[in-house]
């Protein structure tokens, strides 16, 4: 029977050897040990690393995952589907909401854009030079700043914001990534340009803010970023906020992930 040793399945999966030590301490990925204390692995290991990926891929936290595993052990097919099936149809309906919540800003995002198109007026600014938006209805027609919070609990406006525990679930996300050296890479290089181009950082508890010009491609390609750490990284706290003359995207992570965080924007102080 084939065995393997934590850095040979690391190596047979693509999988970092740390994600799998905490996979196992999650109660993903139990692991045998030798006299020695060395991590040992069965044949099945690696079907297992399959079907949690598959599973990340539909960006299913990891406590259901632990809650499908469970069923797959049954050895029955029939309610591992059917589990499944629920759990996709609840991540439909989440992204759909997503894909509206994203499409209001984007149209806000538009009108603002076009508003600050024509000639700017002699003088100073005005109520009706389109670079304040709040409280009158200007020539681009907006609603004034605009929050959108990128995180698995999510909201457009914070009228809407859901209740302080849901709020904040990234603080109890599993701190992994389940992305692979070079993509890991690649993702860190595309954040690090990112922070590199702000005209402003700011220290804040657990993270950082950073503040951008109001630049509606810009704020696109960072919630399309942000939306693609989600799926890797839960364990992220994203929102971005607009106005007229600026855009900031907020970065939070819990204790544990602050050398991820790190890793992503630079070190907090």
């Amino acid at each position: 029977m084939t065995s393997y040793r934590i850095s040979q399945l690391a190596e047979r999966c693509g999988v970092p050897a740390t994600t799998l030590r905490f996979y196992e301490s999650a109660g993903l990925l139990p692991a045998e040990r030798t006299p020695a204390g060395y991590r040992v692995y069965g044949p099945e290991a690696v079907e297992r690393l399959e079907f949690i990926a598959s599973a990340k891929l539909l960006g299913l936290p990891l406590e259901e995952i632990r809650d499908l595993l469970d069923v797959r052990e049954q050895g029955v097919c029939a309610p591992v589907r059917a589990r499944m099936r629920a759990l996709v149809a609840d991540r439909i309906a989440d992204t759909e909401a997503r894909i509206a919540e994203l499409a209001a800003f984007s149209t806000h995002l538009a009108a603002v854009h076009a508003g600050l198109e024509g000639p700017a007026p002699a003088g100073g600014c005005g109520p009706d030079c389109g670079c304040t938006t709040t409280g009158t209805a200007t020539a681009s027609e907006a609603v004034g700043p605009v929050t959108v919070d990128l995180s698995p609990t999510r909201t457009l406006n914070a009228a809407a914001a859901p209740g302080p525990a849901a709020a904040e679930a990234w603080r109890r996300a599993p701190v992994a990534c389940t992305l692979g050296g070079d993509r890991f890479g690649e993702r860190a290089a595309q954040w690090n340009d990112l922070a590199a181009s702000a005209e402003r950082r700011e220290e804040i508890p657990d993270g950082l803010r950073l503040t951008f010009p109001a630049d509606p491609p810009l704020a696109g390609r960072i919630a399309e970023l942000a939306a693609a750490e989600q799926g890797c990284c839960a364990f992220f706290d994203f929102s971005l906020h607009l106005t007229p003359t600026a855009l900031q995207l907020t970065v939070r992570a819990p204790e544990e992930g602050a050398s991820l965080l790190a890793d992503l924007f630079g070190a907090t102080s």
